[in-house]
């Protein structure tokens, strides 16, 4: 009798990162615009106070990053991921006993920190760690769980209408630490720690595939550290293309919903119903990724991304019906599920894995503006002039014309330390 094939410990951890991020995604991150929606009606909070808390989560994000890069590099992802699930459930309930504006604030600034210790940024590392010819169908694995968090966004708004709001951010916190801390407990160091190899392939397979040519012996002597990284043009290509794409997603999170409710006439009920089927053509999207991701060029695929996430928002803009909200789900969601796995697998892919959470870290900074800035354009302009097409209009060209950043961003050279040395003149 054969024994049972053993499955490779890093696809439990994908699981496991696809769970948490099916949480944050759910509970908070798509449905943060439902919440946007019901406080500017009930509490008649402006629409730039409300983005100004989407900024001020993303200015948090931004400000540790580099700390919390330096920290995964050290300590490694596992114990803040633990630690982040709880701060993350803590600041959802504690947003069910706000009473002012401030109080939303320090709620949502806390709800900020759990999801940077416990999000995408520890989980990807963690994952980088465990895959090398398999990173782009892993990364995608885990992000599906991202893509799949909109599905939850009409359960929030239901349960909005039911029980109203307070009782919904009370409960998704108990749901989110509930489910959340055992999910953490599945991430580990390193292969090495367990017995088992990168990808989980036979040591055998792994040493006939590291001849000179191979990729992976390549990238192996390409290790980067972080001031390496920074120096090259390739990693602030990166970071800017990565924001500009938040220019469209933080603004379609945050004000996607609004726009639907007061420009066209839905209820939050039905607005999250777009919001659903943006969540399966995005799953679509990371679908599609783990087939091609480790097959094609991942910075040209992210390029195409940008002109449909700049297509899909000004759908939404200029919608006159339903068929215009469909073409904006199909192509923003299919972007953002095929692109955001990509970001962090181009970046491993050209700086290595030796300082991968510090430059992932320090790229969150250039990032943020994209995330900071795409909520409170949309959001002030729609204060300013009654709507929001002209703010969604600008972030759609800007996003656009960003494509071209990651036509740019061509692979670098090796660090200065590992090139040749000019031939001695005597």
């Amino acid at each position: 009798m054969r024994p049972a094939m053993k499955i490779f410990y890093g696809w439990r951890m994908v699981a496991a990162g696809s769970g948490l991020q099916f949480l944050q995604a759910g509970l908070m991150q798509q449905s943060f615009g439902a919440y946007v929606a019901v406080l500017a009606a009930e509490r008649g909070w402006s629409k730039t106070a409300l983005s100004g808390a989407a900024a001020l989560q993303s200015a948090e994000t931004a400000i540790i990053g580099p700390f919390m890069g330096w920290l995964i590099d050290r300590i490694g992802p596992q114990r803040l991921i633990q630690i982040g699930v709880v701060v993350f459930g803590l600041g959802l309930i504690g947003l069910g006993f706000i009473q002012s504006l401030i109080g939303f604030y320090v709620a949502v600034l806390t709800i900020a920190l759990g999801t940077s210790m416990c999000g995408y940024f520890p989980i990807n590392v963690a994952i980088i760690h465990w895959f090398e010819r398999k990173r782009g169908r892993a990364l995608a694995g885990s992000s599906m769980g991202l893509a799949l968090g909109g599905l939850l966004v009409p359960l929030v708004a239901a349960s909005m209408l039911a029980f109203g709001w307070r009782a919904t951010a009370i409960g998704s916190g108990l749901l989110a630490i509930a489910l959340g801390v055992p999910l953490s407990r599945y991430f580990r160091g390193r292969p090495a720690d367990l017995g088992e190899t990168i990808d989980g392939e036979p040591p055998q397979e792994r040493s006939a595939d590291a001849a000179p040519a191979a990729a992976p012996a390549g990238a192996q002597e390409l290790e980067f550290t972080a001031r390496e990284a920074m120096r090259t043009r390739a990693f602030w290509l990166l970071a800017l293309a990565h924001g500009a794409a938040l220019l469209v997603v933080t603004s379609v999170n945050v004000h996607a919903i609004t726009h639907m409710k007061e420009g066209m006439g839905y209820t939050v009920a039905q607005a999250s119903l777009v919001i659903s089927l943006m969540t399966v053509a995005q799953v679509g999207g990371v679908g599609i990724g783990m087939l091609v991701g480790d097959r094609y060029n991942k910075r040209l695929m992210a390029a195409g991304c940008m002109v449909m996430h700049s297509v899909g928002l000004l759908m939404l803009t200029w919608a006159n019906g339903v068929a215009m909200l469909v073409a904006f789900a199909i192509l923003h969601g299919a972007a953002w599920g095929l692109r955001g796995p990509f970001m962090q697998a181009i970046r491993a892919d050209y700086f290595g894995r030796r300082s991968i959470g510090m430059i992932m870290g320090l790229s969150s900074l250039i990032i943020s503006f994209g995330q900071i800035a795409g909520p409170l354009v949309a959001g002030g302009m729609a204060d300013l002039t009654g709507n929001y097409r002209t703010g969604f209009t600008f972030l759609a060209l800007m996003a656009g014309a960003g494509g071209m950043l990651f036509v740019w961003a061509r692979p670098p050279g090796p660090p200065q330390r590992l090139r040749p040395s000019p031939p001695s003149s005597h």
